[in-house]
């Protein structure tokens, strides 16, 4: 039967493979409730197994030793999500300031505008007014869209732990099975794409971590040495938005010019922290993300942008951050299995020289 499909039409066969990607791509996104807290479950425990595996090695049992890791894990998360929540509640006390000193600022460049462009103020205001409406409008009538995805949200951060808990307990029973599953004849190399996924996996997310709290500690520094307000928290949120792949580094940048341009007497202050940022990001994208994040995970740039834009559609925010990691472990099947290694090639970043390619262009084309 295999080598009757194998054998088909590439036509067919494209045919087959794109109708059963569609397939896929409908499930994920109608059943991202379900999927996404696994699939992140998966990921963390991946992160958390050799945590366990040493607890278990030093002779303690093994549900202790799974308790002992999670919960030095969530007193880790529940210490950064109450610093964050800290910062953001004294952010909200000053948000009528901000949005009037915002307000004021919008209304000297309408002047501004206006007189340099010679366009009636009134019709900037008139056209600033039915913006604002129009968007009041299509946000009260997502209000409701926006609680059922929080609810759900809600409801699987809440499985989450239980979720990592059972997968560490059953670990062993879960890879034996991938073993059985795969027969014998396959075990070797079913057992080294087991063993390397959970390598580049623990590698990746060990290297986010590392890269959030170096980029973290220089946007917070860089803010409070030009005394910008908020400077912890715009950090703190700069530094996770900035480890969305490629996007996240353009959006980090924008709070902090937007805050420094409304609570600071000259706009230059903007321009200083767009100056500054720059060379973090220049830092982080040339030494950061090759030599620590990234070293294990040769994804392509182009690939990267299009699967992170595809996350996004598919399950918006957990789909950029998930979107990395898991094309990795595709392209690490893909560069296991014979017929599918040039597809793994085409995710790589390895890139063959030009030369090589023309001579066997030429040497094709003279047969």
């Amino acid at each position: 039967m295999i080598d009757k499909v194998t054998n088909l039409p590439f036509y067919l066969k494209t045919s087959i493979s794109l109708i059963g990607l569609y397939f896929l791509f409908t499930i994920l996104y109608i059943a991202q409730g379900i999927i996404i807290p696994i699939v992140f479950a998966i990921v963390i425990a991946i992160l958390l197994s050799p945590v366990v595996n040493l607890l278990v090695r030093i002779k303690i049992n093994r549900i202790v030793a799974i308790f002992i890791t999670l919960l030095l894990t969530f007193i880790i998360i529940i210490t950064f999500a109450s610093l964050l929540f800290t910062q953001a509640s004294r952010f909200s006390d000053s948000w009528l300031m901000l949005v009037t000193k915002f307000t004021e600022l919008l209304n000297k460049s309408i002047i501004w505008a206006s007189g340099y462009l010679k366009i009636n103020s009134q019709q900037i205001n008139e056209w600033i007014l039915k913006l604002r409406g129009e968007l009041i409008n299509i946000a009260s009538a997502s209000i409701g869209k926006t609680l059922l995805t929080i609810g759900s949200g809600l409801i699987g951060l809440m499985l989450l732990p239980v979720y990592i808990f059972l997968m560490l307990f059953y670990q062993p029973l879960i890879l034996d099975f991938i073993y059985k599953l795969s027969g014998v004849k396959n075990k070797t190399q079913v057992s080294e794409i087991v063993s390397k996924t959970k390598r580049l996996i623990q590698h990746y997310l060990s290297g986010l971590v590392i890269e959030f709290v170096i980029i973290a500690i220089l946007y917070t520094c860089t803010l409070l040495i030009l005394g910008v307000d908020y400077a912890i928290l715009i950090g703190l949120i700069g530094a996770l938005i900035n480890v969305i792949p490629y996007i996240g580094g353009f959006v980090g940048i924008a709070l902090p010019m937007m805050i420094a341009l409304v609570t600071k007497s000259s706009a230059w202050y903007a321009i200083y922290i767009l100056f500054i940022f720059y060379i973090i990001q220049f830092f982080d994208n040339h030494y950061i993300i090759p030599k620590i994040v990234a070293s294990k995970v040769k994804i392509n740039a182009l690939f990267a942008i299009i699967v992170v834009l595809v996350g996004n559609a598919l399950w918006g925010i957990a789909g950029m951050f998930l979107s990395i990691p898991l094309l990795a472990i595709v392209k690490l099947i893909f560069d296991h299995i014979e017929t599918l290694k040039p597809w793994g090639f085409l995710l790589g970043d390895t890139m063959p020289p030009l030369i090589k390619i023309k001579t066997n262009f030429l040497k094709k084309t003279s047969k």
